[in-house]
């Protein structure tokens, strides 16, 4: 028998789930520690797939969904908690995937984050990226970021999401969140607007498009500290994707922009314990000093992570020295640091004596 969506969402969230996937002909499934599970064994016929995502949406997101055949948005279910919700056509039928956002925003050195990425919420002004695949707890470290600038200081904080995911309360300073589609019409106009709004620090949830990005880059020369998340693997991609987005004509300008106002990059990655017991967080960072603001200007990124190797006490982490530290320190296994590392060599040499540490000492 065919389940209400509030039980299949409470179901991923009593298994520790981070997401619930409806699709046709198919159980609905939990995502657990990156890993599917099947809820039951019933598949889901279209129709029923169809009637489950629709009982979760607004008339007027109905009519968004009809017009542009996908839609993103939030999701309150009582009891159980919120969700980012996506709703999505394939060959032909409504499917959709739903995010668990925990109700508590954890602090940032709970996340297993080296203290460099805490340091970055001392900033003023400048521009702070959080980077990462789908699923690599950008917006969690970005939640907590702001809640630490919240905590920490006094002014007014904007945020730009589409949708909204967790929910701030007012601290030190005062948070404005805004909604693409329901409060503000794009991210290009609610950044316009939020300079003309006394803001401090302006949050964007995701950096998609040229106009958004020019703006962000402006704020962040301008005085205000802008936060802002991409889905990029690594710290020199993400620089060449920003720069990649404008015309050959308007490249020179923002990459000049980009070398200014830069203050910092976290790439993240989630990966499953060697132990079994959830996911640990490797994570590479990147804080611009002298070299690299000049390897940013003459656009030889391939200098980058050399850079940042010998730049350890300025608070640069390559993803390679994240997995070794993991590595030794036996929170994950070789296979999987060879999955996700740059250079294979360091991780084909035979294993030192495991002990669990501290994975930044």
């Amino acid at each position: 028998m065919t389940q209400d969506i509030t039980e299949y969402l409470r179901e991923t969230v009593a298994r520790g789930g981070s997401d619930l996937h409806l699709s046709s002909w198919a159980p609905p499934c939990s995502r657990v520690n990156g890993t599917l599970h099947p809820i039951g064994d019933i598949p889901l016929d279209p129709e029923t797939v169809r009637n489950l995502v629709l009982d979760t949406l607004t008339e007027s997101q109905r009519s968004t969904l009809e017009q542009d055949w996908e839609l993103d948005y939030a999701l309150h279910v009582e009891g159980v908690g919120r969700f980012r919700g996506n709703v999505h056509i394939a060959r032909g039928n409504v499917e959709a995937a739903f995010r668990f956002i925990t109700q508590e925003i954890p602090e940032i050195e709970n996340l297993g984050h080296h203290s460099v990425a805490t340091d970055l919420c001392g900033l003023r002004s400048g521009l702070i990226l959080v980077t990462g695949v789908t699923g690599s707890g950008k917006s969690t470290t970005l939640a907590s970021m702001v809640k630490r600038i919240s905590d920490t200081r006094s002014g007014v904080i904007i945020t730009l999401e589409d949708p909204i995911e967790f929910l701030f309360q007012h601290s030190s300073c005062l948070i404005k969140q805004r909604e693409v589609g329901g409060d503000t019409k794009s991210f290009p106009r609610a950044l316009r607007q939020a300079l003309r709004q006394d803001p401090d620090v302006i949050v964007v949830s995701e950096m998609r498009d040229l106009d958004t990005i020019r703006i962000a880059l402006t704020a962040a020369e301008t005085g205000h500290l802008v936060l802002a998340t991409l889905h990029t693997p690594d710290a020199p991609q993400t620089i060449d994707r920003l720069v990649d987005v404008f015309p050959a004509d308007q490249q020179p300008q923002i990459i000049a922009q980009l070398a200014s106002a830069l203050q910092g990059i976290v790439c993240q990655r989630l990966l499953p314990r060697a132990d079994g017991a959830g996911r640990v967080l490797a994570s590479e960072i990147l804080i611009p000093g002298h070299g690299i603001r000049n390897c940013i200007r003459e656009r030889k990124l391939e200098q980058i992570v050399g850079l940042m190797e010998i730049g350890y006490r300025e608070g640069n982490r390559t993803i390679d020295q994240s997995l070794m530290a993991l590595f030794e320190g036996g929170y994950i296994t070789r296979e999987e640091a060879l999955f996700h590392c740059r250079e294979r060599k360091p991780f084909e040499e035979p294993p030192k004596e495991k002990k669990q540490k501290s994975i930044w000492t």
